[in-house]
């Protein structure tokens, strides 16, 4: 699994080498790409790394996409969506497969949509937000994402306005559809959901400012990110590592708290709060039992 986090911005570099004056001035807006394009440039197996962008790909050929401890064969017409918060991976691109797929932050809809993007069906926990699409819906979707592409080439003034309707249509015709059902778990389930565990772990540090906060605090609200029941990421991750997921947790969070103390300026009241505890006193408490040292002790050695 690779670690790191891919942000808009290094995606567009990766694909570019460089970026241009017009991406440069709408980066973090949207952007649109062909698959076939990715597989001629040798892009065509992605790993679990951070992404802090949303993507929706239209997938005409033959694949399987990976979800947590979760794989989805697909064949024919396919309509997938991705949450940045969610690690996906895929196997990779075999020739001849085609489609498009576009990529956006959430602040590319804050002005049109009342909700958040990430609070929308299809970007929610439970069932895959994989589609299967007949004829008539496959010319529909793509037809939508051909709009894309000739309005981002375009030098139209109000060309990211009209590619929000798009974009939008695109969601909206999908929450009509039935996700495909075709789900089965891998022999080696156990590795792969403790795998994107610390993944979902690992990217919420390290803290870099006091306005940051770790939420993922509790295996209960991992195991909802991860759209499983928190008795079965238990079993998986003390299978695999000999180690309870609370254990887990309270050591990344540890780690964290002693580089904290080490390597900032901040009081022990704002380290408190970056890391999820109600007070000080919790935090207090927390880390002596940890190090058996209060935090001011630990920072003066």
């Amino acid at each position: 699994m690779a670690k790191g986090t891919q942000s808009l911005e290094q995606f567009y570099r990766d694909k570019y080498g460089s970026l241009s004056e017009d991406l440069q001035k709408n980066i973090g807006q949207f952007n649109v790409f062909r698959i076939e394009d990715r597989i001629r440039t040798g892009t065509t197996s992605p790993t679990y790394i951070r992404r802090d962008f949303f993507k929706i790909m239209l997938f005409q050929g033959d694949g399987v996409f990976h979800y947590g401890d979760k794989s989805i064969p697909i064949s024919g017409h396919t309509l997938l969506f991705f949450h940045p918060q969610v690690p996906y991976t895929y196997d990779p691109l075999l020739p001849g497969t085609t489609g498009y797929f576009c990529v956006f932050r959430d602040e590319f809809f804050k002005e049109q949509l009342r909700v958040n993007v990430g609070q929308l069906p299809l970007f929610t926990m439970g069932p895959q937000p994989v589609f299967a699409l007949n004829d008539d819906q496959t010319q529909e979707v793509k037809t939508l994402f051909e709009k894309m592409v000739r309005e981002l080439d375009s030098d139209y003034r109000y060309k990211y306005e009209l590619i929000r309707s798009y974009v939008s249509e695109l969601m909206y015709v999908a929450m009509k559809l039935q996700p495909a059902n075709d789900v089965y778990e891998h022999p080696d389930a156990a590795a792969r959901i403790t795998s994107v565990f610390t993944e979902l772990l690992e990217r919420q540090f390290p803290i870099e400012s006091t306005s940051q906060r770790f939420e993922l605090r509790s295996p209960k609200s991992f195991a909802e990110k991860l759209a499983v029941h928190v008795n079965y990421l238990n079993r998986a991750i003390k299978k695999t590592t000999g180690h309870t997921t609370t254990e887990l947790i309270f050591e990344r969070l540890t780690a964290e708290a002693k580089a904290l103390l080490k390597h900032t300026t901040w009081n022990i009241a704002e380290i408190s709060y970056v890391l999820g505890f109600e007070d000080q006193a919790h935090f207090n408490n927390f880390f002596r039992k940890q190090t058996a040292m209060t935090p001011s002790g630990f920072r003066q050695v």
